[in-house]
């Protein structure tokens, strides 16, 4: 199971820290990812990561400000996100990957090869 939290209400140019705790067979998910969804819009790819955290993908939409990494110790997956802009809002999920992993970016950013979901975190940008 996964669980995300840290979402909320802030002002363009802001920043926020979502969580995503992870339960279950945790040492199975190879990648973590966080993917957002608008209303009206289909889920898009937003950062993903492998295990060990040394290969990370970003959207072109978020490169350079939003930053994703993991605390296995933890069993938990962070998105850092900074200087927020209005179209950044939507519903955050994070989704969990098994398998061996890749060096492949296309191994990481479709949704549909994901296999289990949180419940998503709505994030709000006011302009």
């Amino acid at each position: 199971q996964l669980q995300a939290s840290g979402g909320g209400l802030v002002q363009a140019g802001g920043s926020l820290r979502l969580s995503c705790a992870a339960s279950g067979r945790t040492d199975s998910y190879y990648v973590m990812g966080w993917f957002r969804q608008a209303p009206g819009k289909e889920r898009e790819f937003v950062a993903a990561l492998n295990w060990s955290g040394t290969s990370t993908y970003y959207a072109d939409s978020v490169k350079g400000r939003f930053t994703i990494s993991r605390d296995n110790a933890k069993n938990s997956v962070y998105l850092q996100m900074n200087s927020l802009k209005p179209e950044d809002t939507a519903a955050y999920y994070c989704a969990a990957r098994t398998g061996r992993g890749s060096y492949s970016r296309s191994y990481y950013v479709n949704a549909k090869d994901y296999d289990y979901w949180g419940q998503g975190t709505q994030v709000t940008v006011s302009s």
